[in-house]
């Protein structure tokens, strides 16, 4: 045999004693571990969740407060508006009557004197009617400017908190995404940990058969053995039995099949029963479209989100509460008209067909829109 030969077998055997590593699949100790470890972050997660939005929740009773200050400074701008522009005219009154009259009746007034004493008295008379229209004009005007400043403080007050709760929906968003990613993985692991055990309970069920099947092809020798001493007319009744025993053993090692559950069983899981008064508070819904957003706003002429929902659902124009409180109510799996979509940030009322009215934010107003991601159904 050449010297290629050679090479070439001793080259075969060496790759033949390469043994290829293969790797184990995890253990069902393993994966649970593992899915302990992600339950536990989406935990810390939920937490961290549950603190912001205890904070949105504060900061919406914040917006809500001083949308209704604004108002208030809004409503008392106007009046003092009016107060100034009566006065206003009633000092244009007096002084086109001045001007008309000329000096002559100021001057009447004066030289018509009693004496020197009663000269000073209407002199002084005089001097006074002008010095307070020029007071009350004065003061109208000082107030005027305080309402309007206190209007553009409470203004840019309320840009930072809403610049601020845009923040905090960013964060909650992000921890959501995280817990629907983290859940994921959980269940993704249910089931790896599923198969595992299905693999486990298969391998354990095949091992099982076979060892039964050994016996039994054991006993069926053993029994052979001695029916084969028998006499002839045995040898049928034998038979009989040996197959009987085949047909016994076959259906002593066969496992039963599991009955299968009821079908109505999950329905269980679904919450049932309707909005009774749905037709009514979809009604008040409609009645409010175009009416402008206005934080703080419970009606009747302008509302923010909470305020719509509170007033769909109670006919007044008083606040049930936050978002936080809608979201803390009995949350329902078949939506019916009438009930409460919400998130921690935003709330609206559901319509059927997947739509919603809503006050949507500043800028906009009451309007029908698509129920948006990650709303939940609730029901009071």
């Amino acid at each position: 045999m050449n010297k290629h030969g050679i090479r070439l077998i001793t080259a075969v055997v060496t790759s033949s004693m390469i043994v290829t590593p293969v790797l184990a699949a995890p253990s069902v100790d393993d994966l649970k571990k593992e899915k302990a470890s992600k339950q536990n972050e989406v935990s810390s997660l939920q937490s961290q969740l549950t603190t912001l939005m205890g904070k949105v929740n504060t900061l919406e009773s914040e917006l809500i407060q001083t949308g209704e200050d604004i108002t208030k400074a809004q409503s008392d701008l106007v009046v003092a508006q009016k107060k100034e522009k009566e006065q206003y005219a009633a000092m244009k009154k007096r002084i086109k009557y001045m001007y008309e009259a000329g000096n002559d009746s100021a001057f009447e007034t004066l030289v018509t004197s009693d004496d020197f004493t009663d000269l000073l008295s209407k002199a002084e008379y005089v001097q006074n009617v002008h010095s307070y229209d020029r007071k009350q004009l004065q003061e109208y005007v000082e107030t005027k400017q305080q309402i309007s400043d206190l209007k553009d403080s409470l203004e840019k007050d309320q840009k930072e908190l809403e610049s601020k709760q845009a923040e905090y929906e960013k964060q909650g968003d992000n921890l959501n995404n995280l817990i629907t990613s983290k859940s994921a993985e959980v269940a993704n692991l249910d089931s790896e940990i599923q198969a595992a055990a299905e693999a486990a309970a298969k391998e354990a069920a095949e091992r099982a058969a076979k060892e039964a099947a050994e016996k039994a092809a054991k006993k069926q020798q053993a029994s052979a053995a001695n029916n084969s001493t028998s006499s002839n007319r045995n040898n049928s009744t034998t038979s009989n039995n040996t197959t009987s025993n085949k047909n016994n053993t076959s259906n002593t090692t066969r496992p039963s099949r599991p009955s299968r559950p009821s079908g109505n069983n999950t329905s269980s899981n679904t919450t049932s029963g309707s909005n009774a008064n749905g037709g009514t508070i979809v009604s008040r819904a409609y009645s409010q479209l175009g009416k402008p957003y206005v934080w703080g706003a419970c009606g009747p002429s302008s509302f923010d989100c909470s305020g719509f929902v509170s007033y769909c659902l109670t006919g007044s124009y008083t606040r049930l509460g936050t978002t936080l409180t809608f979201m803390g109510w009995t949350r329902v799996s078949n939506p019916q008209p009438g009930d409460v979509v919400t998130t921690a940030t935003h709330c609206g009322i559901y319509i059927g067909n997947g739509q919603m009215i809503h006050a949507p934010h500043t800028g906009d107003v009451v309007k029908v829109g698509p129920v948006q991601s990650g709303m939940i159904y609730v029901r009071r």
